[in-house]
C-alpha cells in the first residue's frame, strides 16, 4: 500500500494545478494533480502529451474510467468510492493506482483490509495557485 502525506513516511507531494502555466512552478519530475472536470481537459491532455506524472480526482466510477483512459498515473477518490474504484481498476487491469483520500489514520486499517492501492492525506497536496 502506498502512503502519501503520512507523518511517519517520506513522500513526494502532489502539486495541485488549475492552469497549464502553473506546471512551470512545480519541481521537475513532480506529480501533478487536477480534479476531473471538462474545464481541465486541456491541462490533462497537456500532461499526457508531455509524459508528465499526474493524478486525477474522480467523483464517480464513470470519472474513474475516464481518468484511466486519459492516462492518469493515480486516481484519487473519496472513502465511499474507494472499494468500488479499486474493483474497477482490478477488473480492467488499470496501470493507474487508486488512492483514497483520508483525513486521519482511523480509516487506514479499513483501506488496508479493502486492498486499496494507497491513501493520500491532505498534507500531500500542495496548491500552486493562490
Amino acid at each position: 500500500m502506498l502512503l502519501f502525506g503520512h507523518p511517519y513516511i517520506d513522500f513526494e507531494p502532489f502539486y495541485h494545478i488549475v492552469e497549464i502555466n502553473e506546471i512551470e512552478r512545480t519541481p521537475a519530475n513532480s506529480t501533478l494533480f487536477v480534479h476531473f472536470d471538462e474545464s481541465n481537459l486541456d491541462i490533462i491532455r497537456h500532461m499526457k502529451n508531455n509524459h508528465l506524472s499526474y493524478a486525477i480526482e474522480a467523483a464517480n466510477l464513470s470519472e474513474v474510467i475516464l481518468a484511466h483512459n486519459l492516462g492518469a498515473n493515480y486516481i484519487l477518490v473519496k472513502e465511499n468510492l474507494a472499494k468500488s474504484a479499486q474493483n474497477v481498476a482490478e477488473n480492467y487491469l488499470f496501470d493507474a493506482k487508486i488512492l483514497c483520500r483520508l483525513t486521519n489514520d482511523v480509516d487506514l486499517e479499513e483501506k488496508i483490509i479493502e486492498g486499496i492501492d494507497g491513501v493520500i492525506y491532505a498534507q500531500a497536496i500542495i496548491k500552486t495557485s493562490n
